[in-house]
């Protein structure tokens, strides 16, 4: 069984741990966060507009089939 004091020791160093690699993370400044949230925007807008055809579509011809 693992003491308490152990337990500490193991949680303390997995913070030290994040910490550093945190530390290694680059973060976007404010014009490639707007880029990048954009370009996500504009693929959510045509997935959905092309799942939404498709559906259209498909519904169209199971009707016309009359299934």
């Amino acid at each position: 069984m693992i003491k308490v004091g152990e337990k500490m020791k193991k949680l303390r160093e997995f913070f030290d741990s994040v910490k550093k690699e945190m530390n290694k993370v680059r973060w976007p400044n404010k014009k490639e966060l707007m880029t990048y949230s954009i370009a996500t925007l504009a693929f959510i807008l045509i997935f959905a507009l092309f799942f939404t055809g498709t559906d259209f579509i498909l519904a169209t011809i199971k009707t016309l089939l009359g299934k």
